[in-house]
């Protein structure tokens, strides 16, 4: 339930969430050495959590032993100064092994993901979700997006499985979540039920968000740009909306505009620009593909784009 130290932890963050991007060498193994000098980067930037393997750390494409080291390097160089969340997915047997795993590893808490490919109803999702929370003594976020998408009367009796913490929301359906959360609060009253706006660039859609409440999101931009990222999170926090708007007018809706440019982007695009900042983090792994030189330029500009902003409105306030 929400009592647990993860919950707790969470609730309690004052920035976005980190999901760090996995490292390959040039032979394309694992490269924790790398992974290792990402989470800190993140970390020294002010993360407020690590969420290890996941979406933007291409959970689909490592082995179960790749995991478990990932997430480990993870939890050695957090060394508890911010909680490590793993992801786990695919079908109920492999996603209680991954998180398994993601225990031995030291993980602090599971990053539940959709099932694989199958679409499942109400009362299947609901069994899958309670074995995997139970199947470990980790705490559970579950994810909705694609073939996950929950009633609110499911997640009512999610938030009353014992493990399960909170609900990330890559699904985008804001008339869906306002009647989640309604019916959370009604039925669980209380209960401190943790919302997350999981969507792949949440900063676009972050005022509406806060809008029903959900004030937690995950970055994919604090992977490569923590300071773009601390400082419009610190914005919307702060009510300064003229530098949120600015950023969202010149940097984060042209980056979600170039994201649209391809699949896979959500990921590919991140990795590309880890690169860009001077951190080799390899390519994708197949069977995903990179950006294009043309695309890896606009990203660049982008980028540019956003940091000058910062020292505009830095200079302004303090000049």
């Amino acid at each position: 339930m929400t009592s647990a130290p993860l919950a707790a932890r969470l609730n309690r963050v004052a920035g976005p969430l980190f999901f760090p991007v996995t490292a390959y060498g040039p032979d394309g193994a694992v490269d924790l050495d790398t992974f290792r000098a990402h989470v800190r980067t993140g970390i020294d930037a002010g993360a407020a959590a690590v969420f290890a393997c996941c979406g933007t750390g291409e959970f689909h494409a490592l082995t179960p032993e790749e995991f478990r080291l990932v997430v480990a390097a993870a939890v050695e160089e957090t060394a508890g100064e911010v909680p490590v969340v793993a992801g786990a997915g695919y079908g109920t047997a492999l996603a209680i092994q991954y998180a398994r795993l993601a225990e031995e590893a030291g993980a602090d808490g599971l990053l539940a993901m959709p099932p694989y490919l199958v679409v499942a109803d109400q009362a299947g999702l609901l069994s899958h979700y309670t074995a995997l929370a139970a199947a470990t003594g980790l705490e559970t976020i579950v994810y909705q997006r694609d073939n996950a998408v929950f009633t609110p009367e499911t997640v009512i009796a999610l938030a009353g499985t014992p493990g399960v913490i909170g609900l990330k929301d890559g699904y985008g359906d804001l008339d869906l979540m306002q009647r989640i959360v309604s019916a959370v609060r009604t039925e669980r009253p209380g209960q401190d039920f943790l919302y997350f706006n999981g969507l792949p660039t949440a900063e676009l859609t972050g005022l509406a968000y806060r809008g029903i409440g959900v004030t937690l999101y995950s970055s994919a931009v604090f992977a490569f740009a923590p300071d773009i990222a601390l400082a419009f999170y610190r914005a919307l926090d702060s009510g300064d909306t003229d530098l949120a708007d600015a950023l969202l007018d010149h940097f984060y809706r042209p980056l979600v505009e170039l994201r649209a440019k391809g699949r896979g982007y959500a990921v590919s695009l991140v990795k590309a620009a880890v690169r860009l900042g001077g951190l080799d983090v390899g390519e994708v792994r197949t069977p995903l593909t990179e950006p294009p030189a043309a695309h890896i330029e606009e990203l660049a500009g982008i980028i540019a784009r956003g940091r000058a902003l910062l020292e505009k409105y830095g200079q302004e306030r303090h000049g």
